[in-house]
């Protein structure tokens, strides 16, 4: 994969950059926030790593940029700050997914496996239904009872890992793995978070609410019992 690299301390770009070349990828690092931009806006990479501290514009900027511009490259944010507040920031500027540092390369390498895996096309193209809520995956709208849904990229993984799921009690951990990725921090709540936003966006519209909860289980996607 050619990887667009985003990151401005020179011992962390140039380890990474020697780890990812071993790896067999085709490395171009950018020192700060506004190259970054212009890299990634004038040529085309599998997937960008994007620290969150940069000079001239900070990742959360760029990644925002990026998503404005229609820029759908996987994104993997480089972040010292680990807090569910700070993730739920960079996933909902558009990141795919995170890691915290310090971080060994061998966690790093196996995040940017799973990524590459998740960004793979979907075949055939299909339309998920449930009661009035229509999710195109060719087209990745969402349409509750004639209205198209705004979702950030985290929402929409979300939702379709539910609506693939369909009538099945799906757990937290089922959700992190599927959603976010391995080794994701299990202590986070950012499932809950994740869930109350989708909530809020295809259920407080509705006539009828379609993700519902399984105390001490998980949730679940479908329509309410008559």
């Amino acid at each position: 994969m050619h990887i667009l690299l985003v990151e401005d301390e020179p011992a962390v770009a140039g380890m990474l950059n020697k780890g990812l070349t071993e790896e067999g990828h085709t490395v171009t690092v950018a020192p700060d926030g506004p190259i970054g931009l212009q890299m990634a806006t004038e040529h085309t990479f599998n997937m960008i790593i994007l620290d969150v501290m940069l000079p001239g514009m900070n990742g959360i900027e760029l990644c925002k940029q990026l998503r404005k511009q229609k820029n759908h490259t996987p994104i993997l944010m480089l972040t010292a700050l680990s807090t569910t507040e700070n993730v739920v920031t960079g996933l909902d500027a558009g990141a795919d997914d995170y890691i915290t540092k310090p971080f060994k390369f061998r966690e790093l390498a196996a995040r940017i496996r799973s990524l590459s895996r998740r960004g793979l096309p979907a075949e055939p193209a299909e339309v998920l239904r449930l009661a009035d809520l229509e999710m195109d995956l060719t087209a990745r709208t969402v349409v509750r009872g004639g209205t198209e849904i705004s979702l950030t990229s985290t929402e929409y993984r979300l939702l379709e890992y539910l609506l693939k799921n369909k009538g099945r009690v799906v757990s937290r951990l089922d959700m992190l793995e599927n959603v976010w990725g391995i080794d994701f921090n299990m202590g986070t709540n950012v499932v809950d978070v994740y869930v109350n936003y989708l909530r809020k966006k295809i259920d407080k519209p509705g006539p009828v609410k379609l993700i519902q909860t399984v105390i001490g289980m998980g949730y679940v996607m479908k329509e309410p019992a008559a």
